[in-house]
């Protein structure tokens, strides 16, 4: 999964998953913003296989039955 980075007006930063819709966090700096947008996309995933939704992102790293 990609991360995206941009720069607010106001000097912070924001960091986005854009495989996950509305997976995005800001930080003071990239790296902050980086930390907090992997930690809520792991919350994210984590949700979703809870709630036995697909994650196609996923595919290729469990092996094996479902």
């Amino acid at each position: 999964m990609r991360i995206e980075l941009d720069q607010e007006k106001d000097g912070r930063w924001i960091a986005e998953v854009s495989d996950l819709p509305g997976v995005m966090a800001y930080g003071g700096t990239q790296e902050e913003a980086i930390l907090k947008v992997k930690a809520l996309a792991l919350r994210v995933i984590a949700d979703r296989l809870e709630h036995g939704e697909e994650i196609p992102e996923l595919g290729e790293v469990f092996a094996g039955p479902a």
